[in-house]
């Protein structure tokens, strides 16, 4: 919604490469960098080449036949010297790690991404299943630098290639050409560009024949739904699976702001789960329970029904069911029942992060709720910050700008963009056969449910961390339980829980469980055995 390792093997010097066209920077085809090392994973050492480079996609209108190349081998418009006719174009960057001696139709490739929107992958790339990561020990802030790099045992190159992409405008990806931020920086026009940049990367690799998946999370689980129902019906290929972590396919579900949406009860339902862990980890609660799974069951099954009807009722709700209602909501959540009864039975993220701890002066984390820090404004009725996106966010930052500069020998003059700087973001969406979608937040469970349709073979795996507030565990299983395609294709998904939060991968513990499970799910799914 961070030690030391040593890398074996000879670079070559690569950095991105930026034409001055017109005295605007266009992105240019530039050479990639190929380090070699090894990794140890279970015990096994496994070689492995590098590679960090970029790819070149243009925007959904873009038609090659009309185009000519500049002096600076940049292609333009025939016939259109002046860079604000020229059509939009994306340099993506991506850093791919792939096993030495593998023939490429007996190993699969997986691509993986965070969301934001707006987002680098430096998360993804130095939390999950590369070579190389952060070690985020615990649920406290970090000391300061340095930081170590630490071989990872978890790394997924056990069972599969690896391919960290970074979104338009992000990382060192860079977008140019007229009106470049509205044709990539949108659901549509990033789910075009990640979808083109995937089958390039299969073509420049001779990857088409590989078993191959996607690993989005956040943020990224919405673009997955488009990117894989994108390379099914216009590039016609198929893949073997889809990872979500994290997952949110419908803003109308977040517990961020709901009650800008009023009416819309969900989102209050489907975080009470996670508010219950919540204060569980905390011991917040009235009463303490000793199993936390068969709590959140107790908690689930109250959500979905005596809560939900509660809450349908609006101001129909008879006083002592309201009351009864606030006094159960006290004891899966530990916040006064008079607060509850002044929210209106329905307590938001931001209030609930503000409010669990505000007897000790501690704020409530966001994406992980194991962790707290000192409140900013006890007054406030939000909370102002995220302690653990200020716990962690310097180590890898900090961990990854040393790690692609001087081990993988790439960007040494350039900016690493953790956001993409461009204050735009297209919620608008077209919708598998219905065009665009009634005004408001973007819904892509039809993209995914048309993928499974017309792809009855693909399989998805959906993790979820108990102490996740940005993307709450059950909002993601009550979405594929009402994806809109046959009750049978529900087979195909599969679903698992961590006690970890939204980069579920920082709980060393959970990281571990996450490999062992998608290393699982891609064996059983990808069609070798």
């Amino acid at each position: 919604m961070l030690r030391k390792a040593l890398l074996l093997g000879v670079a070559m010097m690569a950095t991105p490469v930026f034409a001055a066209e017109t005295g605007k920077d266009t992105p240019a085809p530039n050479a990639d960098s190929v380090t070699r090392a090894t990794v140890v994973v279970d015990g096994m050492t496994i070689p492995y080449q590098a590679v960090a480079g970029t790819i070149l996609v243009h925007g959904a209108g873009y038609n090659d036949s009309n185009d000519v190349l500049n002096k600076r081998g940049v292609k333009v418009e025939a016939g259109k010297d002046d860079e604000d006719k020229n059509s939009p174009v994306a340099s993506m960057f991506y850093t791919a790690y792939f096993k030495e001696g593998v023939p490429s139709a007996k190993r699969p490739i997986t691509f993986l991404y965070n969301g934001g929107p707006g987002s680098a992958s430096v998360w993804v790339h130095m939390g999950t299943f590369g070579p190389r990561r952060v070690n985020t020990p615990g649920d406290q802030h970090l000391p300061a630098a340095p930081y170590a790099l630490i071989n990872n045992p978890q790394s997924l190159l056990d069972v599969s290639d690896v391919v960290f992409v970074d979104a338009p405008g992000t990382g060192f990806s860079r977008i140019a050409g007229k009106d470049a931020a509205k044709e990539f920086l949108g659901v549509d026009g990033d789910g075009e560009a990640f979808t083109h940049f995937i089958s390039k990367f299969l073509a420049k690799y001779h990857r088409y024949n590989s078993p191959k998946y996607l690993f989005g999370e956040s943020y990224g689980t919405m673009r997955s739904a488009v990117v894989i129902n994108d390379l099914e019906q216009e590039e016609n290929i198929d893949f073997n699976g889809v990872i979500l972590l994290s997952q949110i396919l419908n803003y109308d579900n977040s517990a961020d702001g709901p009650q800008f949406n009023p009416g819309v009860d969900d989102p209050y339902v489907l975080a009470l789960p996670t508010y219950a862990a919540t204060a569980w980890y905390h011991h917040c609660l009235p009463q303490q329970h000793a199993d936390l799974k068969a709590f959140l069951k107790e908690v689930e099954h109250f959500a979905v029904t005596d809560y939900t009807v509660a809450l349908r009722q609006g101001a129909d709700l008879p006083e002592n069911e309201r009351q009864a209602i606030a006094e159960k909501l006290h004891d899966y959540t530990g916040l006064p029942t008079d607060y509850i009864l002044r929210s209106d039975l329905r307590v938001n993220g931001g209030q609930f992060e503000q409010q669990l701890q505000a007897k000790t002066g501690m704020a409530t984390g966001r994406l992980d709720t194991r962790y707290s820090s000192p409140t900013l404004d006890p007054m406030s009725k939000e909370v102002d910050y995220d302690p653990q996106s200020s716990a962690i966010s310097s180590a890898y930052v900090s961990v990854f700008n040393d790690y692609v500069r001087n081990v993988l020998k790439y960007g040494t003059d350039e900016t690493y963009r953790l956001f993409n700087p461009e204050d735009h973001w297209d919620n608008k969406h077209t919708q598998p056969g219905h065009g665009y979608q009634p005004k408001g937040v973007p819904n892509v469970m039809s993209d995914l449910a048309m993928a499974i349709k017309t792809n009855p073979n693909l399989h998805v795996m959906l993790n979820g961390g108990y102490y996740d507030l940005a993307t709450p565990y059950y909002e993601g299983i009550y979405e594929m339980k009402h994806l809109p395609m046959p009750l049978n294709l529900q087979k195909n998904i599969e679903y698992a829980q961590y006690s970890s939060g939204h980069m579920v991968y920082v709980d060393p513990t959970a990281l571990q469980q996450l490999h062992d499970n998608v290393a699982a799910f891609i064996r059983r799914t990808d069609n070798l055995h």
